[in-house]
C-alpha cells in the first residue's frame, strides 16, 4: 500500500503541474477575444502565446542552479508566488504590453514548476512507485488543462446579472471583458497550492548532498524513504558542466533532450494553445470549438490514468513505443481529413481525440518520468535544466510559428509536416532508450557509470 505521507508530498508538488497546465491552456480561450480587443496580426497572436514560453525558458535556465543551491521546496514556493502575480496581472492589465509582461512572468513560473516538481517527486518516491508518482505530475497538468477549458467555456457562456451580483470588478472580469475572467480563474488553485507547500519537507537527497546528513536521515525515516536510496555522503558535488554533455552522462542527456523535443514537435501544444482556432478551420463555431476543447481535456486526463496504473507494471518503453506510433498515425489521419474537407472535416475532432489519447498515456508523462530518474542527485538539477530548456525552446518555436503555418500551409499541410518530422523518433526510441522500471535512482546511476 502506498505511503499516505509520500502521496501527499507528490500531490502537493504535482499541483505545480496543475497550475502549469492551467496557465498554458487558458490562453486557448482568450486568443480570439484578445485579437479583437487589441487588433492583433498573426505575428501579434504568436507573440501573445509564445511570450509565456520565452518566460519559461528564462525560468528553466536558473531553476536548476537555484534548486541545487536553495532546495526544491523553496523553488516550488517561488513558482507559486509568480503564478499568483501573473494571474492577477493578466486579469487587470491596462495594455497589451502589460499583458505580455505578466504572461512572461507566468512563463517563468511554469518554467520553474516543469523542472522542479517532477524532480522533487522523483527524489521523494520509492523505486517501485516512482513512475506512478511522477506520472501524477502529468495527470495534474492534464487536470489543469481541463479546468482551464471548463473555465473558458463557462466564462464565455455566463453573463453576470447586476441584480444577482453587482460587484463591479467581477462584472469587469466576467461580463465586460470575459478573457480577463479566464485568467483570474487561476487564483483559487494557486492559493491552495501555496498553503499545501507549507506542510511538505525538503528533499532528503538534496539535504544529504548539501552535507546535512542528520536532517536528511530524519526526514527519510519520517516518510519511510528507503535508506539505501539516499545518496552516499561521500558523493562528489562539484561536477563540471562538460561532464553533463560527454562521457558517462552523454547518453542519458541525449535521451532526456530527445524526449523533451519530441514531446513538443509532435504538435501537442499547438492543439492545447490553438485548439479553437484549428476547429474553426474545420467549420465549428467558437462556442462549439470551446466545447470541443473541454472534450479534449477530458480525454487527456482519462488516458493519463492509463499511464499511472501501467507505467510501473508494463514499463516505460512499451508505452512510449505504442504511444509514439499512435501519435504519428493520428497526425496523418487529421491531415487527410482536413485535405478531404466537406463532411470529412466533421471527423477532425475524432482524430484529435485519438491523438490526445496516444500522447496522454505515453509521451506526456514518460518524458518527465525518465528525465527525472536517469541522472544522479549531484547533477540532477542541472541536467534537468538543460533538457527542460530544450522542451521550452521547442515549445516557444512551435507556439510562435504555428499561426503562420496554419494560414500558410493550411491545416492539412501543417499536421502532415508534424507527422513527417516525428517519424525518426520511432527509430530513436527503439535503439537508444533503456528500460528503468523498478530500479532505484542509485541503480540507474550505477548502470551508466558501469
Amino acid at each position: 500500500m502506498m505511503n499516505n505521507k509520500i502521496l501527499f508530498l507528490a500531490l502537493t508538488a504535482a499541483m505545480a503541474g496543475f497550475l502549469f497546465g492551467f496557465d498554458t491552456a487558458v490562453i486557448s480561450g482568450t486568443i480570439e477575444l484578445v485579437r479583437l480587443q487589441f487588433e492583433l496580426s498573426d505575428a501579434g497572436i504568436g507573440w501573445f502565446v509564445s511570450s509565456a514560453l520565452f518566460g519559461a525558458i528564462s525560468g528553466v535556465i536558473f531553476s536548476g542552479y537555484l534548486s541545487d543551491r536553495f532546495g526544491r521546496k523553496l523553488m516550488l514556493i517561488a513558482s507559486g508566488i509568480l503564478f499568483l502575480l501573473s494571474s492577477l496581472g493578466c486579469a487587470f492589465s491596462n495594455s497589451f504590453t502589460e499583458l505580455i509582461l505578466y504572461r512572461f512572468l507566468g512563463g517563468i513560473a511554469f518554467g520553474i514548476a516543469s523542472m522542479v516538481a517532477p524532480l522533487y517527486i522523483s527524489e521523494m518516491s520509492p523505486a517501485k512507485e516512482r513512475g506512478k508518482l511522477v506520472s501524477v505530475y502529468q495527470l495534474a497538468i492534464t487536470l489543469g488543462i481541463l479546468l482551464a477549458y471548463f473555465g473558458n467555456y463557462w466564462a464565455s457562456k455566463w453573463t453576470i446579472q447586476t441584480d444577482v451580483l453587482s460587484y463591479r470588478p467581477l462584472q469587469f472580469l466576467y461580463n465586460d471583458q470575459v478573457w480577463r475572467g479566464m485568467f483570474a480563474n487561476e487564483v483559487i488553485p494557486i492559493s491552495i497550492y501555496l498553503i499545501c507547500l507549507i506542510f511538505i519537507p525538503k528533499s532528503p537527497r538534496w539535504l544529504l548532498v548539501r552535507n546535512q546528513k542528520d536532517k536528511a536521515m530524519e526526514i527519510a525515516r519520517a516518510y519511510s524513504i528507503e535508506i539505501s536510496e539516499v545518496p552516499p555522503e561521500k558523493s562528489k558535488t562539484n561536477i563540471a558542466f562538460s561532464e553533463l554533455i560527454k562521457g558517462v552522462y552523454k547518453r542519458p542527456m541525449v535521451i532526456a533532450i530527445f524526449l523533451m523535443i519530441f514531446s513538443q514537435i509532435c504538435g501537442i501544444n499547438a492543439i492545447i494553445y490553438y485548439g479553437p482556432s484549428i476547429m474553426t478551420k474545420a467549420g465549428f463555431t467558437l462556442n462549439e470549438a470551446l466545447g470541443g476543447q473541454v472534450t479534449i481535456g477530458i480525454v487527456n486526463s482519462v488516458f493519463t490514468f492509463i499511464a499511472i496504473f501501467t507505467i510501473d507494471k508494463w514499463g516505460r518503453l512499451p508505452l512510449l513505443k505504442f504511444g509514439a506510433g499512435g501519435v504519428i498515425l493520428s497526425l496523418i489521419a487529421i491531415s487527410i481529413l482536413f485535405f478531404l474537407g466537406g463532411n470529412a472535416a466533421n471527423f477532425v475532432i475524432l482524430g484529435i481525440l485519438v491523438y490526445i489519447a496516444c500522447y496522454a498515456f505515453s509521451l506526456g508523462p514518460i518524458q518527465f518520468v525518465i528525465a527525472s530518474e536517469i541522472f544522479p542527485t549531484k547533477i540532477r538539477g542541472r541536467a534537468l535544466t538543460i533538457s527542460t530548456l530544450f522542451l521550452w525552446s521547442t515549445n516557444a518555436l512551435v507556439g510562435q510559428i504555428f499561426p503562420a503555418m496554419l494560414n500558410g500551409l493550411g491545416p492539412s499541410g501543417t499536421f502532415m509536416l508534424f507527422a513527417i518530422i516525428c517519424l525518426p523518433s520511432l527509430w530513436f526510441i527503439g535503439k537508444y532508450i533503456t528500460e528503468t522500471k523498478g530500479k532505484s535512482l542509485e541503480e540507474i546511476q550505477g548502470f551508466w557509470e558501469a
